[in-house]
């Protein structure tokens, strides 16, 4: 059974099980081999009327460009690619990523705004987070960089009447991306819509730019399992 087979009928199954086509169907992340017959498969289904548009997720810059092209020959448009990216996690702006999707019109889900909990407020240095985040947490408050970033927010938060999360959440659209934030119960899932009833100042944005960029002690994209290359075309697939 190829990968291609078992991606149209994966695919064939789940349309059957809603009734209508999927609304979007993506890639989770960059395979080490046999892309392009995943890119195909995306566009077999998407030719088959089994999803209404497709995506990918955590494509790099020459990801992108490759997927892109291969599903302009078809005559199908790559619609999103859903990559990690928030205050403190700024590497798809620094490395170009953001402005390719944003030169190939495609739109650009963030996951992860939140940044594990870390743009919420709720951690400091006396109250870490469990598991593996507690060592993240240690490294944020190490310079005093990140406190400061969550007192600016704290600032902006309040003059808007919102919160610090919400503060994250606009500065994701700010920079043209739609932010997919989890929630755990309903505040929080009350607490993430508010962030549409108000946005950032050009200055505010300009602001948070400028502090975000001077912490250190986040995840780094060498520390995200991805793989980095495709092993047979030497394609780089992950870069942040």
């Amino acid at each position: 059974m190829t990968q291609l087979y078992r991606l149209l009928k994966n695919n064939h199954k789940m349309t059957l099980s809603r009734g209508q086509p999927i609304d979007l169907y993506q890639i989770h992340f960059p395979n080490s081999w046999s892309n392009e017959a995943y890119w195909d498969g995306l566009a077999d289904a998407y030719d088959l009327g089994l999803v209404k548009s497709v995506g990918v997720s955590n494509y790099g810059v020459d990801a992108l460009r490759a997927c892109h092209a291969r599903l302009s020959e078809r005559g199908i448009k790559l619609a999103t690619n859903q990559i990690q990216m928030s205050l403190l996690y700024r590497w798809p702006i620094e490395n170009g990523l953001l402005d390719a999707c944003k030169e190939l019109d495609v739109k650009v889900l963030s996951y992860s705004p939140l940044a594990l909990g870390f743009l919420t407020g709720k951690y400091s240095k006396e109250n870490l987070p469990s598991g593996p985040r507690s060592k993240i947490g240690e490294q944020l408050f190490q310079d005093g960089a990140y406190e400061e970033l969550l007192k600016v927010m704290g600032d902006i938060a309040e003059k808007h009447d919102g919160t610090r999360s919400q503060v994250a959440l606009n500065w994701a659209i700010a920079k043209g991306t739609i932010p997919i934030p989890g929630a755990r119960n309903i505040r929080q899932a009350e607490q993430n819509l508010g962030a549409l009833d108000w946005s950032l100042s050009g200055d505010e944005e300009k602001l948070l730019d400028e502090v975000s960029a001077k912490v250190t002690g986040f995840l780094t994209p060498d520390k995200n399992p991805f793989p980095r290359k495709d092993v047979n075309t030497g394609l780089t697939m992950y870069d942040s």
